[in-house]
Order: structure tokens, then sequence, then C-alpha cells
């Protein structure tokens, strides 16, 4: 099969490129459109370091053939922060010590992200079933999980909605 162009909304920036049936959109966001946060790591969708936002749900980049995400929404690490700010998850995660080497990091982050659009107020178990399939060998799952309900508490507390930036609830 011949290579095609391909359009996708990647950060909210519609994006288009020519990939060979099959290609990855991982291999796509970090060698087409050098977005590298999303990791490649077991290569076979169980570590989750590479996990993205495909319409607002979490997927496994490495699994994606990006054809069959044609004219679909990608959100990747790179587009949580707002104009060099970091949002309220990156800054949970940071504030609470949940990143060590980094590895996992990323698709932790986009796993929170979607869980916190979907439910604002997360319990603990809600916390750690949205994780469950992410893979840190570093820090442990605890600081993981407290930085997530933080980041809820957060939101919260900004009067962010689900799904929408910090500064957008401020200046509204």
């Amino acid at each position: 099969m011949p290579s095609q162009i391909v359009s996708l909304v990647v950060n909210g920036e519609p994006r288009e490129f020519i990939a060979r049936p099959g290609t990855t959109l991982l291999t796509i966001l970090r060698e087409s459109l050098g977005l590298t946060a999303a990791k490649r790591g077991c290569a076979q969708g169980s570590c989750g370091t590479c996990t993205v936002l495909v319409d607002d749900r979490p997927a496994t980049a490495c699994l994606v053939a990006v054809e069959t995400v044609a004219d679909h929404s990608v959100r990747t690490l790179e587009g949580v922060a707002s104009d060099g700010n970091l949002d309220e998850v990156q800054s949970s995660f940071v504030d609470n010590f949940a990143t060590q080497c980094g590895f996992c990091t990323a698709g932790m982050i986009m796993v929170a992200e979607a869980l916190l659009d979907r439910d604002p107020d997360p319990s603990e178990e809600d916390v750690i079933e949205a994780i469950s399939g992410n893979v840190c060998r570093c820090t442990g799952y605890r600081p993981i999980v407290i930085a997530i309900l933080d980041a809820a508490r957060r939101r919260r507390e900004a009067g962010v909605e689900p799904g929408r930036p910090a500064e957008e609830a401020v200046s509204r």
C-alpha cells in the first residue's frame, strides 16, 4: 500500500503528514511532529508510557495505526501546559514528588487528565483504576495517587470545569 496524507488535530492545531500504512501514532508524534513526551516503553501497550488522549480518551500510541485516527483530536503532554504554565495535574505531580526518573510521568499525567475531565472528584479507588494500565518503576504509586487526588482538589477549588484549562475558568 502506498503512503498517504493523514490529517490530525494535535494539541489543538491541524497537522498533516505523510505516513505509510501501519505507522504508529507514537512514531508520527515523536519523529514527524517532534513531540517527544510520549515515550516508547514496551511497544506492546502494556506499560502506558506512550499514553496520549485521542478524542479525550487515553490511548496507547504505540498500538494505534495513525491512519485509524485520521481527522481525530490528539492531545499530548506538550498540549497540557498553557502559556508555559503547568496545569493543576502537572503542578501537583511536582509538588507531591510523584516523579523520579520521569519516564512514566507523561503517560500518568495524560491518564490523570482524562480521569479528571470525566470525573472532577474521583475516589482513591477511581484513581488507582485509572492508572492501572501505567507502570512506574521508580517512585511507587502512592505519590502518584496523592498527586492526582490533589490535582482534583486544586481544580475544584479553582472552579475549573472538566476539560477546561484553569485560565479559561478564571476569565469567565
